[in-house]
């Protein structure tokens, strides 16, 4: 298995979870059996492009995302998941509670830094 597909396959477990769905519910989805959504989540399949963008294109996410912070370690892997799901409860908000959670994090942000 290459390093390769474990960090996509990874990349693709957090984003499944984040979303709420099993290896099977995904698989439906994408028209591919649980046992091979295991396969790429666990790195051990090479998946064509096609097979990519049908997972991409389920999952809501820009196929980028899946490659970036290749070489990452353990804790970065848990910040790129953190940030996904927290993308994930902000995408659903109205422009008013966009606008308060803005002013929230710059607030935060300065306080931390103080």
């Amino acid at each position: 298995m290459s390093k390769l597909s474990k960090h996509v396959g990874i990349k693709i477990r957090n984003l499944r979870k984040n979303r709420g769905l099993t290896q099977e519910q995904l698989g439906e989805l994408v028209d591919l059996p649980q046992s091979y959504i295991g396969g790429i989540e666990r790195g051990e399949k090479n998946i064509s492009l096609e097979t990519l963008e049908r997972i991409v294109r389920t999952l809501r996410v820009d196929p980028s995302n899946l490659f970036s912070g290749y070489d990452l370690t353990n804790s970065q892997y848990e910040r790129s998941k953190l940030l996904d799901s927290t993308h994930l409860l902000i995408e659903q908000c109205s422009d008013k509670e966009l606008t308060l959670i803005k002013k929230l994090v710059e607030v935060v942000i300065s306080e931390a830094k103080n």
